[in-house]
């Protein structure tokens, strides 16, 4: 039997959507339950139901962005004179290097 953690989430902005949507209907009747008056609590899901779409909308644009990041080459040539993250430019030329001075003290 899987748990429904042993599977990949192929969508965790739905994931997060779905759970505010569920929010949006529950306030309203925890509200009601605890003496709010329906007109208020209309208000509240009102809110809520906007501040969800927005963050849906921001979400997707997230995703639909990081995508497009994702398909760029990797294969773009660097900036010029920039070797990468650890690459060396010559022997004795990076920090570190003892030279040609003969062996340092700590030899």
């Amino acid at each position: 039997m899987r748990s429904s953690s042993a599977q990949p989430h192929d969508d965790p902005a739905g994931d997060v959507v779905r759970w505010a949507a569920f929010s949006c209907l529950l306030v309203p009747v925890v509200l009601v339950v605890y003496g709010t008056s329906y007109g208020g609590a209309a208000v509240a899901t009102l809110g809520l139901a906007a501040v969800t779409a927005a963050c849906r909308v921001l979400l997707r644009h997230s995703e639909k962005t990081g995508r497009a990041a994702a398909r760029v080459p990797a294969d773009e040539p660097l900036a010029h004179g920039h070797r990468g993250r650890h690459s060396r430019s010559g022997s004795g030329a990076h920090r570190g290097c003892h030279g040609s001075l003969g062996p340092s003290p700590h030899d």
